[in-house]
């Protein structure tokens, strides 16, 4: 074996260091082909979910075309005939859209529950995971958590219909106040109360379903750092503060940017229920005006584009609270590139 290489320095000489070949992650070294063969179970799980994205979601968003036509199902012997032959009239169905004062008033009325529910709704999974992650009994919280999300799988029939029997015009609050000679209140036709009844129907039946999310994010927080902030002398607010609420953040944010994009999807479901009971003016949500504006009358070029409408300022506000999360130093939906 030859000896190294000597360089001469200012100080003297000294063996050169030798060259040594770039080391590669294993990862990095894997073909494609390994890759498959390795990952083959993951990817044969995924399968059901892509199928499920592809028919319910990408396929049926080929029909946005009808935002852009006098849509005519008629006009064929099939709906790919009816695309075909149907009347291409350009932006005519987004004009109707914007001059229309109803679907601003529907806009309005949307982004207004939106940001209530914002401030009253979106916080209670945080604190109720942070007040069931303080049981310590494992049996009793296993408890709370099934009673508290079980009201998630109801149905809105089911939900509307308990809240009539307790709070209608006949129901149990209101006969409780004429027996003792009080006025009866008829919480369920109210047009100026409504928002704070959707918002309490829609806490009710989804927060505990929420908080899921919230109480696996707890999980993940090392209990060392709980430890060590109490033999600090920390107490249970400050242990709170400084370590389960940063532990929460990448998580309330992601949230966050996720229900500001659905900003303009508050529900149907909820709204048809109740719409006739508080009126059009407190309850015209922007899915019930596609409903009543477009597919009710066949209007079906209006009610796409009003959709299409809605998934386009969904994507703005995804896109631009993500940036600001960037900003604040998190990561977001997407990593900055």
């Amino acid at each position: 074996m030859s000896a190294p290489p000597i360089v001469e320095t200012g100080a003297g000489t000294e063996p050169a260091p030798r060259p040594t070949a770039k080391s590669s992650s294993p990862r990095q070294q894997l073909t494609f082909g390994a890759r498959l063969r390795r990952d083959w179970p993951l990817m044969l799980m995924c399968v059901p979910a892509m199928l499920l994205l592809l028919v319910f979601h990408y396929i049926p968003a080929l029909g946005n075309v009808i935002a852009f036509q006098d849509y005519n199902p008629f006009a064929g012997d099939g709906p790919l005939e009816a695309f075909l032959y149907s009347e291409w009239i350009g932006f005519g169905n987004f004009e109707y859209l914007f001059k229309n004062p109803a679907f601003w008033d529907s806009v309005v009325t949307t982004l207004s529950i939106t940001a209530f529910q914002l401030v009253f709704y979106f916080p209670i999974p945080i604190l109720l995971a942070i007040l069931l992650n303080s049981i310590l009994s494992p049996r009793l919280r296993s408890l709370v958590q099934s009673v508290v999300y079980l009201p998630h799988f109801f149905s809105w029939v089911l939900v509307v219909s308990l809240f009539q029997m307790m709070l209608g015009g006949a129901g149990l609050i209101a006969q409780t106040a004429r027996e003792g000679g009080f006025t009866a209140p008829d919480f369920m036709t109210n047009p100026d109360t409504f928002i704070f009844l959707i918002t309490s129907q829609a806490i009710w039946k989804d927060a505990g379903w929420g908080m899921i999310v919230f109480l696996a994010a707890l999980a993940a927080i090392d209990p060392s750092l709980y430890e060590a902030s109490a033999a600090d002398g920390a107490g249970r607010w400050r242990r709170m503060w400084h370590i389960t609420l940063p532990g929460l953040r990448p998580v309330i944010v992601l949230l966050l940017i996720l229900r500001l994009g659905d900003a303009l999807n508050v529900g149907f479901e909820q709204f048809i229920l109740q719409r006739e009971a508080v009126g059009r003016e407190a309850a015209e949500v922007l899915d019930t005006y596609v409903y009543y504006q477009g597919i009710a009358v066949q209007q079906w070029g209006v009610g796409a584009a009003a959709g299409l409408f809605k998934a386009v300022v969904g994507l703005l506000l995804i896109v631009g609270a993500n940036k600001i999360a960037h900003r604040f130093g998190e990561q977001g939906i997407y990593s900055k590139s």
